[in-house]
């Protein structure tokens, strides 16, 4: 059962799951705060009057309400970005380091990297036509979860929410979405929108799950980033690592990925990997 949560005080949430509503049919199926469940398929569509980010727990709590197991969960928001630049984001959740929007300190929630990939690809399709930047984020903010989890998110800001045409664009790749299995790495390195990421993940056979961005890499503390590291994987179920060495000094390039081998994986780059055809 995939979960799909959208939360109430959130308006980019609440347009995409109006336009998940209006675009197939669902069914009733239980009740979840008082809120009715809807089912599409092996979709579960769960209203919570919370902000997601607070939402600790939420997947075995309707584990428990709905008497399925939870595969995937993913999260409907908006995207806040002082740019304002539109954008529709995917990216994994966790913290590296401070808990200060949500989860708990130095844990990361399971990814889920063939949906998210997948879904990344699609919604590049289905936002063809739109004027938006169809990228991954880095892994950031809570809840935290037991079961692998992802947010799809509009950005970014108060004009981009209430697009229904971007709120479609997302609807449509959660309910087209045919998941690929690739082989599976964590990235280490760039910015917060991983431009690297999500350009190989275009153009090449991978499957992203965490990613551990520059600005949460303490170079200095290799020890530290180390446990980052070996957390990303365990979280991402891989022992493989995509280094963007170009956003790092050729000898902090060569520190991460001795740190990897240390940790018993191995690194790989684009010409590595199979082109998507």
């Amino acid at each position: 059962m995939r979960l799909i949560i959208c939360s109430t005080e959130d308006e980019a949430s609440v347009n995409i799951a109006n336009a998940l509503r209006s675009l197939t049919e669902w069914t009733e199926e239980g009740e979840f705060g008082g809120r009715p469940v809807l089912r599409h398929s092996d979709l579960r569509l769960l209203l919570t009057d919370e902000l997601h980010i607070h939402a600790e727990g939420i997947d075995l709590a309707a584990e428990r309400v709905l008497g399925r197991k939870v595969d995937e969960v993913v999260f409907l928001s908006r995207h806040r970005a002082a740019s304002g630049r539109p954008s529709l984001t995917v990216h994994p959740i966790g913290n590296w380091g401070k808990a200060e929007y949500g989860g708990r300190e130095r844990t990361l929630t399971p990814a889920s990297p063939h949906l998210m990939t997948s879904l990344l690809r699609k919604m590049r399709a289905e936002a063809a036509n739109l004027p938006y930047d169809v990228v991954f984020e880095v892994t950031h903010h809570g809840p935290l979860l037991s079961r692998p989890t992802l947010f799809m998110e509009i950005g970014s800001d108060e004009s981009s929410w209430g697009n229904k045409d971007a709120a479609a664009a997302l609807a449509a790749s959660l309910l087209k979405v045919q998941v690929e299995e690739n082989p599976v790495a964590i990235g280490i390195g760039g910015g917060h929108y991983a431009p690297r990421f999500s350009e190989v993940s275009l153009t090449r056979r991978i499957s992203f799950g965490h990613m551990l961005p520059a600005y949460a890499m303490d170079l200095s503390d290799l020890d530290g980033l180390s446990r980052s590291i070996a957390m990303a994987m365990e979280a991402t179920g891989t022992r493989t690592a995509y280094v963007h060495k170009k956003s790092m000094k050729r000898s902090e390039a060569t520190a991460v990925s001795s740190l990897v081998r240390d940790l018993g994986g191995e690194t790989v780059d684009s010409s590595d990997l199979e082109r998507l055809e």
